[in-house]
């Protein structure tokens, strides 16, 4: 079983920057598409940011050039850049990890952007 434990959310105003990591309790990086979603209230998760094991990414539309996504294997921690960040963007952030047998989730972090 793996452990996914995100951090670094919380409140900020419009415009302002956060970023998020998510620790793994082993490395699998190298075998686990890694990536982070979001649910805002009311919604549905939706993806944010993706991270393949040869380290193509891929985003949102919403938050390209916003949002950078990148990962420290040598840490087993995946992290979230979030700049210009957007009343739009509050929402619970979850990081995932995925391969064709497994589905790991963490349990999520509050990021909430208000003036």
């Amino acid at each position: 079983q793996v452990q996914l434990v995100e951090s670094g959310g919380g409140s900020v105003q419009p415009g302002g920057s956060l970023r998020l990591s998510c620790a793994a309790s082993t490395n699998i990086f190298s075998i686990y598409t890694m990536g982070w979603y979001r649910q805002a209230p009311g919604k549905q998760r939706e993806l944010v940011a993706v991270i393949t094991r040869d380290g193509s990414t891929n985003y949102a539309d919403s938050v390209k050039g916003r949002f950078t996504i990148s990962r420290d294997n040598a840490k087993s921690t995946l992290y979230l850049q979030m700049n210009s960040l957007k009343p739009e963007d509050t929402a619970v952030y979850y990081c995932n990890g995925r391969n064709f047998i497994n589905n790991y989730w963490g349990q999520g972090t509050q990021v909430t952007v208000s003036s």
